[in-house]
């Protein structure tokens, strides 16, 4: 928008410069807010240039976090999980830059990373024998030397462990024929220390949420089982997994529990991690840590496969064990904002908790009322308020001066607002990892749509924030939030998620009635689950479990009431609760209704 233009909009007689964003952020949203690279597989590219990561791991070492993840040629590390700073490395030695004749893009392809007393090891995914061992004392100095040069017995989709008694373990396994293998290393030369075991291979025919497809139906493929990562907790060892595939909602994370190292193992029934619904969805291929309280997080793959199968995000969600050693991830609310690490007071419960990093901050803009200054083709307006990351709003151009403007419907406190970019039209030269690109932009609002106050101000920004978000110092009242555009780093000014956080200032949603749950005979995987449609409400929480104490898995269900579910364990019971959710919060949840 031009000078001239922005006058009228926004006469200076009115203009407030408010300072709501400078104090220091209490809260993150997902998915992250990481410069994620352009994928460099041109192979998965003739959609058009886009970003992508996958399969992170993030681990705790000397009191930072370290960020590895999938063909970003270098790594993050961040002393707070909300601001990353990017390490360029790419881990190849002159010999393997190229193998069989081609250049070699993915030298970190779903890496393991493990931590060996004060050491930091890193290894890629390969089936060759000619990849290096990295370590390194010294990461965010980017100091690396090959622990060893080969490494004869290699793997995709590989995971280190330690244990406490020192022993070095690693686990593999990427494909939906063969199951995830185990093998302990010796801790000085890599070789192998006996030979590989099997430690899981899927269950589909059990576990509904293992099947294949994006509504767990096996259609065309057999599911897949990849990303091993192991925790230990209280003498017992939790194998985690990928499945059944990553381009779907219900990418999850499953996990199977041994008394040592090598098993053998008991599957957990449900997944671990999972995310059906809502902006961010999937949470698989992942790994679990624990922050400097000793609080346990878990990071995983989030889902968008737009331009390519494998154009996906990040995710973290908080995480632990109950009291009777089941272990579990709240995904619950989970592309809310919620508080950091060391935000959350410690005298508040450690178990499962929705209530314990949760905000409260609602979305206030589900498919409200929104303005444009212009819109390329049919990428309308509201595709970037309807809740799904893979539809986005795009203007005609990435010029200064467009903008998108959402009406709240009624006057609100604001308290955060997330900006979620999309990739449209950019340019071909950006394939790999880009730095010193960056976004700048102005946030307004205003109580009724003539007097406007800055509520951010990003035009001197100069960092690549694709997925910002911005939490207030002190939160407004607003009906109507506009964003304008300053600078696009590449392509047009488009949006995936224009998504506005705080509170109403109605009525919570009353308690849903007449909640039904219809376990279909022939397949007890799958149940129908209808309700009666609420007037207050936009969404639902449906929370199920094998226990009613254990009700871990969270399906958020948007503008409906009914949903098909295909997830469960056919060899056990199940428990259901469910809750309405709008602008103002979230109902009462029924009562335990349990299922045979």
């Amino acid at each position: 928008m031009k000078k001239c233009v922005r006058k009228v909009l926004f006469p200076l007689a009115f203009l407030l410069f408010v300072a709501v964003a400078n104090g220091q952020q209490k809260t993150y949203c997902n998915p992250i807010n990481i410069d994620y690279g352009y994928t460099p597989i041109p192979n998965f590219s003739n959609w058009g240039r886009h970003r992508a990561t996958a399969d992170p791991v993030i681990v705790n070492y000397k009191g930072d976090y370290y960020l590895f993840s999938t063909n970003q040629w270098g790594y993050w590390w961040s002393p707070d999980l909300l601001n990353w700073n990017f390490v360029s490395k790419k881990f190849l030695r002159p010999w393997n830059e190229v193998l069989d004749g081609r250049k070699v893009y993915d030298e970190l392809c779903a890496p393991a990373v493990g931590i060996m007393g004060d050491t930091m090891l890193v290894f890629g995914s390969t089936y060759t024998k000619n990849f290096s061992i990295w370590m390194s004392t010294n990461p965010k100095a980017n100091e690396w030397k090959p622990l060893v040069d080969s490494f004869e017995i290699g793997g995709w989709d590989p995971a280190f462990f330690t244990d406490d008694n020192g022993k070095l373990y690693m686990y593999n396994g990427s494909s939906n024929r063969y199951p995830l293998y185990g093998i302990e290393l010796n801790r000085q030369t890599a070789k192998p220390v006996g030979t590989r075991k099997e430690m899981y291979f899927l269950e589909d025919w059990r576990y509904g949420w293992q099947r294949f497809g994006e509504h767990m139906d096996n259609t065309f493929l057999d599911p897949f089982m990849e990303g091993a990562w192991m925790t230990k907790h209280n003498n017992k060892y939790y194998l985690q997994y990928g499945a059944p595939g990553t381009e779907f909602s219900g990418y999850a994370d499953g996990v199977v529990v041994g008394e040592s190292p090598l098993g053998p193992f008991t599957p957990q029934s449900d997944p671990l991690s999972i995310k059906l619904g809502g902006f961010v969805r999937g949470a698989g291929h992942g790994a679990t840590f624990q922050d400097n309280d000793k609080a346990w997080w878990h990071v995983a793959t989030t889902v968008i496969s737009v331009k390519n199968t494998f154009e996906r995000r990040i995710g973290i969600w908080p995480a632990g064990f109950d009291k009777d050693d089941v272990m579990w991830c709240n995904t619950s609310f989970g592309d809310y904002p919620h508080y950091l690490p060391g935000s959350v007071g410690k005298s508040k419960p450690a178990g499962y908790s929705p209530s314990r990093y949760f905000t409260g901050w609602m979305l206030l803009n589900y498919n409200k009322a929104v303005q444009v200054s212009s819109t390329l083709g049919g990428y309308l307006p509201n595709l970037a308020v309807d809740e799904l990351a893979k539809t986005y709003w795009s203007a005609k151009s990435g010029n200064a001066g467009e903008w998108i403007q959402s009406d709240l419907g009624t006057v609100s406190t604001v308290n955060a607002v997330q900006v979620n970019y999309a990739d449209q039209d950019v340019a071909d030269d950006h394939l790999g990892k880009v730095n010193g690109q960056y976004h700048q932009y102005i946030l307004w609002y205003s109580i009724d749509g003539k007097k406007w106050n800055v509520l951010v101000d990003k035009r001197k920004n100069q960092k690549d924030v694709p997925h910002d978000y911005v939490e207030l110092d002190r939160p407004v009242q607003a009906r109507f939030v506009r964003l304008e555009n300053v600078h696009m780093p590449t392509g047009k000014f488009a949006i995936s998620g224009f998504r506005i956080f705080g509170n109403g200032n109605g009525a919570k949603p009353a308690e849903v009635q007449d909640f039904v749950v219809l376990r279909t005979e022939k397949d007890k995987r799958s149940a129908f689950l209808k309700w009666r449609p609420s007037d207050d409400a936009f969404a639902y929480n449906i929370y199920y479990g094998p226990a009613p104490d254990k009700l871990y898995t969270c399906i958020m269900v948007h503008s409906n009431n009914e949903y098909w579910m295909k997830s469960m364990d056919s060899q056990k019971s199940y428990y259901f609760q469910i809750e309405a959710v709008n602008e103002n919060g979230v109902s009462k949840r029924t009562a335990v209704k349990q299922v045979n």
